[in-house]
């Protein structure tokens, strides 16, 4: 019965067009920033290692190499904040999570591209 209810909450913040990519997409999030009464569009590239939860708690994290650093990114999939979710690049893997990433650098941190 409760999870009739939650399910019928949820579906008001689900978006309208979902954003299809799978773990291991290269991927550039387009996000909406506020400055003062401006808004702008912000771009977060980098490989998609993990999506979690469900519903409108969906989340994703997207990761890329920044001055040598690793920089993770956690983004709602619901949220009216993201303008769009583009796949520049498609990866074979074998695993949910690709948390192994993290320990690599350099040529290591490389994917396998997938041919469509």
């Amino acid at each position: 019965m409760s999870q009739n209810i939650m399910n019928l909450v949820e579906k008001s913040s689900l978006r309208a067009d979902p954003l299809v990519f799978h773990i291991g997409d290269t991927v550039d999030v387009h996000t909406k920033i506020l400055e003062g009464n401006k808004e702008r569009i912000q771009v977060f590239s980098g490989t998609v290692i993990a999506r979690s939860g469900g519903g409108a708690r969906e989340m994703f994290t997207v990761r890329r190499i920044v001055a040598g650093e690793g920089v993770e990114r956690k983004f709602p999939v619901n949220s009216p904040r993201i303008a769009k979710v583009e796949v520049k690049r498609s990866s074979v893997v074998r695993r949910a999570k690709l948390y192994f990433l993290r320990d690599r650098v350099g040529k290591a941190v490389r994917l396998k591209e997938r041919r469509r």
